[in-house]
């Protein structure tokens, strides 16, 4: 284990004053990390508390955080553990026990993380695991980011220090120090996908290649400086990103297929926490060229994808049915899944700024409201002779579908004097004789 702590500062993993939580299930591997890493931290300079969390899989789950527990009072370790719901996950999500339990698992690390309570997590994953990873990821039919296998940073947050280590080493240590450690039952489960890896696959090809493990690892390494070289053409600047989507423009995917993989790929670790199937990304790909404008597809983890005239919408896609109205008048109107809409009054002209419109407050008839979108509805706006249908404006704009409703326009009847945030009606419009202005102000959720 001696060559760990080099490991740890030739990826700078740890820097002075941080505080490392080492996520603990009481198995041999996290028993020994958090053990080595509490003996060394002096030499770090850093604080050392163990994570751990029951999953309430396995009915001996809670005895095995009791363990950890004991063990971190015997060392004078500060701990955390957490009750995890990994079977209602897996049931609400559709996900497998090993998605939920990992999701649960990295849910408790973001939070500690959020709260400021530590600034690092240590992972115990050695060098047999990332061999592991690498050959299911290649079965799975991953390209170059999964034949890269698991990084020794990843994030800036989350670390390895047993990445490069050997498992022999680690029961070597283990055995060094007399350390006791639990047996996960269902590691012996091969109905599990790296378990059947893990039990069956490897020790038959360590039998048949030497350093098999070595080799694969090394493989990896070649894979991950390739796929490292390719990122470095990718050019994501025109991709508009919120919170809850992501919008790529059409031009991008009729580049390479090599690189829109690799962008699709981008977006959708902003959505989910482990790679997407390359399956689902060539669905998307041949989706983004092929679909009809306003068509939706749904992909795992609640993810909805959208083509949008010249985007492609990818993220959380809601369906919104808003209704209501709101009498206009000066001041904060704030409309639930749209935003706030403020109205000043003034007397004094200036032009118009972004998300604001600038209307006469003389023309404005007194009983406009505030509403959405409904049959019937016509609209002249500012420039135009005449008025259209507003859902012809709205396809003329370009405004996706899925937006339409969401969108407050300014009515009478069903003539519509303001799109919210998009244009006023002709009538409204600002002249040299204009006295009294309102100057409306938009900040919207919406994306």
């Amino acid at each position: 284990m001696e060559q760990v702590i080099d490991y740890i500062r030739k990826n700078n993993m740890i820097k002075p004053g941080e505080v490392i939580g080492v996520a603990c299930s009481g198995g041999r591997d996290s028993i020994a990390l958090l053990h080595y890493l509490n003996s060394i931290k002096g030499e770090l300079d850093c604080e050392v508390v163990a994570v751990t969390v029951d999953h309430g899989i396995r009915d001996n789950s809670a005895l095995d955080v009791d363990f950890v527990m004991q063990f971190c009072k015997e060392n004078k370790i500060r701990a955390y553990k957490f009750k995890g719901e990994s079977l209602k996950v897996a049931k609400e999500e559709k996900l497998t026990l090993e998605q939920a339990a990992r999701k649960v698992r990295y849910g408790v690390f973001d939070t500690l993380i959020k709260k400021g309570l530590v600034d690092k997590i240590a992972l115990a994953h050695h060098l047999y695991d990332q061999a592991e990873t690498v050959l299911l990821n290649i079965l799975r039919g991953s390209g170059l980011n999964g034949a890269r296998g698991m990084e020794p940073v990843r994030d800036g947050i989350y670390i390895r220090p047993l990445l490069n280590t050997p498992r022999e080493n680690i029961m070597a240590y283990i055995d060094e120090f007399s350390l006791e450690y639990v047996e996960d039952e269902t590691n012996k489960d091969n109905t599990y996908s790296r378990n059947y890896i893990r039990n069956v696959v490897m020790p038959t090809l360590r039998k048949q290649f030497k350093s098999t493990d070595r080799n694969i690892v090394k493989f990896a390494s070649l894979c991950a400086k390739d796929d490292d070289y390719i990122n470095k053409q990718i050019a994501m600047g025109t991709i508009i990103e919120t919170k809850d989507l992501v919008k790529v423009p059409l031009s991008y995917f009729y580049q390479d297929e090599v690189i829109v993989n690799r962008i699709l790929m981008r977006v959708f670790k902003k959505f989910v926490s482990q790679d997407i199937e390359s399956k689902h990304i060539n669905m998307v790909r041949e989706f983004a060229l092929e679909a009809k404008n306003g068509n939706i597809i749904s992909l795992p983890f609640k993810i909805k994808v959208c083509k949008e005239y010249d985007y492609l919408t990818i993220g959380a896609i809601k369906k919104r049915e808003l209704v209501g109205e709101y009498q206009f008048r000066s001041g904060k109107l704030k409309i639930a899944d749209y935003g706030i809409i403020r109205a000043t009054s003034s007397k004094v002209k200036t032009e118009p700024k972004m998300h604001q419109h600038i209307i006469d407050a003389e023309k404005l008839p007194a009983d406009a409201v505030w509403r959405f979108r409904q049959e019937g509805d016509t609209f002249a706006p500012l420039g135009l002779n005449g008025s259209k249908k507003l859902k012809d404006y709205f396809i003329d704009k370009k405004i996706p579908q899925r937006m339409r409703d969401t969108i407050p326009v300014l009515a009478v009847d069903n003539k519509i004097l303001l799109v919210a945030d998009v244009e006023i009606a002709d009538e409204l419009k600002v002249t040299d004789t204009t006295k009294q202005f309102y100057k409306i102000n938009y900040e919207k959720d919406l994306f």
